[in-house]
């Protein structure tokens, strides 16, 4: 791994998809092609020494040492839950850390990445949102999120699925998480279909459209509420871009992706959102969007103005949405033991919001 530079002149090779690449080799006037080389190297076999890329000339190998790097996050700790969760702690420049998260299922392995140091927005159910916003994440730390987890599972496990549901809101964050998922997908990256590769929201409206542009990953959306009164409370942003604006960007992102469906997230508040009538009233809300409901256990966290609603409450309400024809789950709670789960993510955030500090005058 090549030391971090303060030379602003080097490039983080991690910064650059297939077209940043070899728009970066053409600069250096070498052939294009050589993008796919590098990216190989990087991404399909974890190599970050110039030295061990073999098929690239030693003039090359030279030339990349003195005007680039491959510069990853640092990983301050792992920590592994009783059900097979990992959790890595990264640190990243300014004092501040982000968490990822990879849960191991049979077939298949999740990644959770993060977008954003902490969040911009304000749920009242989520840590994350407790800890204030510091910065977007760059291509690399996202990136390298995957990167770091390829290296550090074992010889029988491996990332099969990614969501962009770590830490911030990825559509705050738009050209860098559209250009890490480039490289999710990239044949010379990590070769993930796009079926493999989610995106998380809450909500933002103008960028939802605006990705429908650029890709075709999935989508999931942070719902949690059958009305806007109670979304406006539990996720803010509703306020700007109301659930019937939201639905109908959901309906213009997958017309054109073949036999798409919207992941809808719901999370599960004791005596808040989970009543029969409040069943009744998503399924009606969701009656002409092509979705699926995924309904999600609350994760308490220290100061947490909710409880989670108990498990009859919760196959209740999913059997009202089953019945009405949506295809729903019921989140597994995973992690919980290391705070790995979801909601529970905090990492170590320099909050420039100060809403931390707001929230202790408030109270």
């Amino acid at each position: 791994m090549q030391a971090e530079s303060d030379n602003s002149s080097v490039t983080n090779l991690l910064d650059l998809n297939r077209k940043g690449m070899e728009d970066e080799f053409v600069r250096m006037g070498e052939k294009p092609f050589r993008a796919s080389q590098l990216l190989k190297w990087i991404h399909q076999h974890g190599v970050s020494d110039f030295d061990a890329m073999t098929n690239l000339s030693k003039t090359l190998r030279n030339r990349l040492k003195e005007s680039a790097e491959i510069r990853l996050p640092e990983v301050v700790f792992e920590r592994k839950s009783n059900d097979g969760t990992r959790k890595w702690l990264l640190q990243l420049n300014g004092g501040n850390k982000v968490e990822t998260v990879y849960i191991p299922e049979s077939g298949r392995g999740t990644l959770c990445v993060s977008s954003q140091i902490g969040c911009a927005l304000d749920c009242s159910f989520c840590s994350t949102a407790q800890q204030g916003f510091n910065r977007n994440l760059t291509v690399s730390e996202i990136i390298g999120q995957v990167w770091l987890a390829q290296r550090m599972l074992d010889e029988n496990e491996a990332v099969t699925n990614i969501v962009m549901m770590g830490m911030g809101e990825p559509l705050l964050n738009f050209n860098n998480v559209v250009t890490a998922m480039d490289l999710m997908m990239d044949d010379y990256g990590y070769g993930l279909s796009k079926r493999r590769v989610t995106l998380s929201t809450a909500g933002v409206v103008p960028a939802l459209d605006r990705l429908r542009s650029v890709s075709e990953v999935g989508l999931a959306v942070s719902l949690h509420a059958p009305d806007d009164h109670l979304r406006d409370q539990l996720v803010p942003i509703n306020r700007k871009y109301p659930i019937r604006e939201l639905l109908d960007a959901c309906k213009r992102y997958i017309s054109c992706i073949r036999r798409g469906k919207v992941t809808f997230e719901y999370v599960m508040l004791d005596g808040v959102n989970d009543s029969p009538a409040q069943a009744r009233s998503l399924c009606k809300l969701l009656e002409n969007v092509p979705s699926k409901v995924n309904l999600i256990p609350f994760n308490p966290f220290p100061g947490a103005p909710y409880r989670c609603s108990p498990p009859s409450v919760i196959r209740r309400f999913s059997q009202i949405v089953q019945n009405a024809g949506f295809i729903t789950t019921t989140r597994k709670t995973r992690g919980d033991d290391i705070d790995a789960a979801c909601g529970q993510l905090v990492g170590r955030v320099a909050d420039r919001t100060h809403r931390a500090e707001r929230r202790l005058v408030v109270g």
